[in-house]
């Protein structure tokens, strides 16, 4: 008998989860929305079985409930499972970024019948709701777990279960050191994203062409500005206390910039630049650190011209080269274009390189 599933928010993310779960064909998914438009997007596309707009009515029907809401909403939601009556056990997940203020809503529910696993699938998209989510949005993401003390392993092996079609690499963490982490590398690059657009906005006022010029660097930097203001709100609202600490961090940072430009103290400045550059460019290659996977790099040089990505992907393809990520890092008319192609492990890398070199293309790795 197929297990029932609720997601409870069919957004970009919960949207992309019913689509990666509906791909096995082992639970029937409900789906509930406040908004009655994205409810019938959802049954037109087949992403989900059933509709509903009444919360309770699905809930006490479902084995499985993810909320995939915004976290205020997701704890007002998990307030509200612990006043109902199941008659049967239900496993509930979350996905929210910020995991303290959610356990601290799951922790208060006294219904017994009620498993509360954290959850937090780390991908996403600057666009949002359901026509942006996708089945594969999460292939190779990292998706951390944070489950209670008293959760079962059995429990977790059934949460994993449901989601093993999302083919992510999952992490369990300890709700602090979730925090901390996505606060660092989630949440206050997209405060820093937001004020570099504003930057921009008041220097156009003095050169008008500027909007021509902010391309290539200054729009991968910025791109998160572009997400959900609300959401984000949202986020920095439960997550205010460390997004100050990080604030004042970064503006200590800045005070010391400044004094090496003021002075123009060269060498410190080379230091800061050269211990940054190695940090960068060390960030997830050639480590692995429990789930989180390795990766390696090969970089091609290709000219701006129709059907140069493609044919350096496909050469790939032909040997049976899987890529993991592929990037654009530069790429501008009449000059050559670097693509930055992401492999899962040594060998792929130094036959990609190999193969590239053979079909006279200018590859390269780092070594």
């Amino acid at each position: 008998m197929k297990q029932k599933v609720l997601i409870a928010g069919l957004g970009l993310i919960g949207g992309s989860l019913a689509k990666a779960i509906k791909k096995s064909n082992e639970y029937i998914i409900y789906g509930f929305d406040v908004q009655t438009e994205t409810l019938q997007t959802a049954i037109n596309e087949d992403i989900i079985d059933q509709s509903f707009s009444n919360f309770e009515v699905a809930a006490l029907d479902v084995d499985i409930i993810i909320l995939a809401t915004p976290i205020s909403e997701t704890i007002s939601l998990l307030q509200q499972l612990d006043t109902m009556t199941f008659d049967h056990e239900i496993i509930v997940t979350d996905v929210s970024s910020v995991k303290g203020a959610v356990l601290d809503a799951a922790d208060q529910i006294s219904n017994e019948q009620v498993i509360f696993i954290g959850g937090h699938p780390m991908a996403g998209s600057h666009k949002s709701g359901i026509h942006a989510a996708k089945a594969h949005l999460f292939e190779n993401a990292i998706y951390i777990l944070t489950p209670t003390t008293t959760c079962a392993q059995e429990k977790l092996k059934t949460l994993k279960k449901l989601l093993q079609g999302t083919k992510a690499n999952f992490l369990i963490l300890q709700p602090e050191e979730h925090d901390e982490m996505t606060s660092v590398i989630s949440h206050f690059p997209h405060l820093i994203a937001s004020s570099l657009v504003h930057q921009a906005k008041k220097w156009e006022q003095v050169h008008h062409y500027l909007p021509e010029l902010a391309a290539g660097g200054f729009r991968d930097i910025t791109r998160i500005a572009s997400s959900n203001p609300k959401m984000w709100q949202d986020i920095f609202t439960h997550n205010g206390n460390k997004m100050s600490k990080l604030l004042q961090d970064w503006i200590n940072e800045m005070v010391t910039l400044k004094e090496y430009l003021d002075k123009d103290n060269q060498k410190d400045m080379i230091d800061y630049l050269e211990q940054a550059k190695n940090y960068r460019d060390g960030l997830g290659e050639k480590t692995t650190r429990g789930a989180l996977p390795s990766f390696y790099d090969v970089y091609v040089d290709i000219k701006d011209q129709p059907g140069a990505i493609a044919s350096v992907v496909q050469l790939l393809a032909t040997s049976e080269i899987s890529l993991r990520n592929i990037r654009i890092l530069e790429i501008r008319d009449s000059v050559s274009g670097a693509l930055r192609l992401s492999v899962t492990s040594h060998d792929d890398q130094l036959n990609a390189l190999s193969l590239l070199h053979e079909h006279n293309y200018d590859a390269s790795i780092d070594i």
